[in-house]
């Protein structure tokens, strides 16, 4: 297989070293490899596959090397103002930030859901929300076969989501200080209110959830609405998704369906109380579903517990897969 030279931006933070984590165990063909971060980071040592490299500062010039991929995770500020500039020099950007998920130049791809839309790319492809990838690997399959019309989601999303800041608070207020990055103590609270609050009364998280699907499944008719919440646990969201069906449904179909669906654990026996947990996820690259069962409320509706490390699948992990898409095109 033919080795490229790949670079990860955003490289001491806390996605970026799991792209490299990510990049190492999946063995991913790279030739040269290149570690770029802001001027505050630069000149750190960091070993990957036993050779030691030097991160160095991201500059208008750093994509003039021939690099084939570049994986980056630096915040939208960043990604707006060197992403482009990579691509115009021929490097495919693999980005993880809000900066291009919405463009509509720019594909927002999850390897088991929408590969193809990797083909129509300009050189820039976007990485989903966390929150948002875990929950389209297991509405494509449901989608596909049943045509969803409602979709309710309510997470319960980690402090890793926050990144450093948000572990560091949770540290925090274990330890009995203020907070100083939630604005309330996150220990014993579970707040809803991810990112800002918008003019509709939702938060910028939640309607990224809501469009964010949309453009994934390819279908602008979805109906939905989301509440985000931060709990205190470290890694690894959950949410319960509700969905209602135009197809009615057979419910040993369904978790079958499931079960065969590529990226998808099922765990599902209440009678043992075996289902999806936080810690049964972190560390992991799938989607855990579990508590499937009919909504008696609906006509035709299901509730389903989804859970998923938000770290690696929900956006290291998932971006090393769609770098993987582009081995074979580039």
């Amino acid at each position: 297989m033919k080795k490229l030279n790949v670079a990860v931006v955003g490289a001491t933070g806390m996605v970026g070293s799991t792209f490299l984590k990510v990049l190492e165990e999946r063995d991913f063909p790279i030739g040269e490899f290149h570690l770029f971060s802001s001027q505050r980071s630069a000149g750190k040592t960091i070993t990957f596959k036993g050779k030691k490299y030097t991160v160095e500062e991201l500059t208008e010039t750093s994509f003039d090397r021939g690099i084939d991929i570049a994986l980056f995770s630096a915040g939208a500020g960043t990604s707006k103002k060197f992403a482009p500039i990579a691509a115009s020099k021929g490097t495919v950007v693999v980005d993880n930030s809000s900066a291009w998920r919405m463009d509509d130049d720019v594909p927002l791809v999850v390897p088991e859901v929408n590969p193809q839309d990797i083909d129509w790319h300009k050189g820039i492809i976007a990485n989903p929300n966390c929150s948002t990838i875990q929950a389209v690997v297991v509405l494509k399959p449901l989608h596909d076969r049943y045509k969803i019309k409602r979709i309710v989601y309510s997470t319960y999303q980690a402090v890793s989501g926050s990144g450093y800041k948000g572990l560091n608070d949770l540290k925090d207020c274990l330890e009995g200080k203020a907070p100083s990055f939630y604005p309330y103590p996150i220990v014993n609270n579970a707040l809803p209110h991810i990112d800002v609050f918008l003019e509709n009364g939702y938060t910028k998280e939640e309607m990224k959830m809501v469009e964010e699907t949309r453009k994934i499944l390819g279908d602008y008719s979805l109906r939905i609405t989301a509440t985000t919440v931060r709990i205190p646990v470290e890694f690894s969201h959950s949410e319960s998704v509700n969905l209602e069906f135009e197809k009615d449904f057979d419910l040993f179909e369904l978790k079958d369906l499931l079960s065969n669906s590529p990226g998808i654990k099922v765990v599902d026996n209440p009678s043992e109380n075996l289902y999806p947990l936080a810690s049964m996820a972190a560390g992991t690259d799938l989607v855990y579903v579990g508590r499937i069962r009919r909504d008696e409320s609906l006509e035709s509706g299901v509730n389903l517990w989804v859970v998923a490390d938000n770290i690696r699948k929900g956006a290291a992990t998932n971006a090393v897969q769609i770098a993987e898409l582009l081995v074979n095109k580039l």
